[in-house]
């Protein structure tokens, strides 16, 4: 059976991008490895549906760069070993390294030269990530050394993935070759989404308007920002509320702004819920709301969450950002204009008051996701990972297919 091994600095139960890539190759039979971070109370090694999983315990603390800095190197240098070792016993047909940081490919390096195909998977683009979180200029010797790693870490993959066109088109910019990116997007497994805890019982009342966000509760997400809009809209939405599903650094930040603005009773922090009871949360609400502020980084972001409200049925309330204006239309998403209340309000009003405007929205929305997901993005991915077997190359031997930068197809 043909071995291949996930890299991620994360932990893997919890990373749905990671996992539906795991899966995937199991259910088309490889043998998968994922080397990663080990849960809280988890376990240094198990397996979870086909896919075995080795563990550091290393944990994710993260804020300041010194402490970027350990843990990345940490990470690293782990991944490093392991991968040495292993290869000598599986002799991984493709070693698949998810981002951050981009230099884990590196990692790789002793099993590329023992024949390896390597597949560098982009979750995010470092430099716009770090400008985003310290505020640093484009054209600082920060940012241009981490555009420098990335352009290093590209070159040694055999193959690169990103998450949608326009962070593609960013990278090929900075000197990725076109001919050797794919563009995986982050769509949803609906087969595990949609087909769980969702009952005729739990079905939204057509009665009541709830707007829901589920996911982590910080800054770069906006749930202030929704707070606000909310405390300019609730008068003309009469028993509206608003559900804040998850845990994170914002929590009591949001509970006190609800406690401002006399929406105590209309704002519910209901706080951290298992992955498998999201179905039955988002079946129960009338429309989804993502109001993610817009920065340098954050354009170009494309949520899990969308998709997940798309196949739930949902019309979705997102701030108008570029890489998802890039998939979706005006007539399939109600934008509103980033980091502004007050137009997210009168969104929020717009679609209280017309329920065929949510139908329509729905309609357009699954219409326009099609192209885009998760059934197809998953034979590209296998695709993509058998097409590298096929040029795989034994090693000290060389060709022309297996070079960096020839595409596969």
């Amino acid at each position: 059976m043909t071995s291949i091994c996930l890299v991620v600095q994360g932990v893997y139960d919890i990373d749905p991008r990671v996992r539906r890539k795991a899966e995937a190759l199991v259910s088309a039979g490889y043998s998968v490895d994922v080397l990663a971070l080990r849960p809280p109370q988890g376990q240094k090694t198990y397996s979870v549906n086909g896919v075995n999983v080795r563990t550091v315990s290393l944990g994710k603390e993260r804020g300041s760069l010194p402490r970027y800095a350990f843990e990345y190197f940490a990470f690293f240098l782990w991944a490093c070993i392991r991968l040495t070792v292993d290869t000598f016993r599986k002799r991984y047909a493709v070693i698949d390294v998810n981002t951050l940081p981009d230099f884990l490919i590196f990692a790789a390096v002793f099993a590329r030269c023992m024949g390896a195909k390597l597949v560098l998977d982009m979750h995010e683009i470092t430099p716009e990530f770090y400008m985003s979180k310290y505020g640093a200029r484009e054209n600082s010797c920060w940012v241009r050394g981490l555009q420098a790693i990335e352009k290093a870490s590209f070159d040694l993959a055999d193959r690169v993935i990103t998450i949608n066109e326009p962070i593609n088109e960013l990278l090929v910019g900075r000197g990725l070759p076109r001919s050797k990116s794919t563009v995986i997007m982050n769509a949803v497994d609906e087969a595990r989404f949609s087909g769980n805890g969702t009952t005729s019982a739990a079905v939204a009342d057509p009665g009541r308007f709830v707007m829901v966000y589920h996911g982590t509760l910080t800054p770069i997400y906006g749930l202030d920002i929704a707070v606000e809009a909310f405390a300019l809209a609730h008068q003309q939405m009469p028993g509206a509320e608003l559900w804040i599903l998850g845990s994170g650094p914002e929590k009591d930040r949001l509970a006190k702004l609800a406690q401002e603005r006399e929406l105590a009773a209309k704002v519910r922090l209901v706080g951290q819920v298992p992955a498998s009871d999201i179905p039955r949360w988002l079946s129960q609400c009338t429309v989804g709301i993502l109001p993610i502020r817009r920065d340098v980084f954050l354009d170009f972001a494309f949520p899990n969450k969308l998709p997940e409200f798309i196949i739930m049925g949902k019309a979705v309330l997102i701030s108008r950002l570029k890489a998802i204006r890039h998939y979706f239309s005006d007539v399939a998403l109600a934008y509103f204009r980033p980091n502004d209340p007050a137009d997210l309000a009168e969104q929020m009003v717009r679609l209280y008051r017309d329920r065929s405007l949510r139908a329509q929205l729905v309609a357009k929305a699954r219409e326009e996701y099609e192209p885009i997901r998760w059934e197809i993005m998953k034979q590209r991915y296998l695709s993509l990972v058998g097409g590298l077997q096929e040029v795989r190359v034994a090693p000290g031997k060389h060709s022309r297919a297996s070079a960096p930068g020839v595409e596969v197809r």
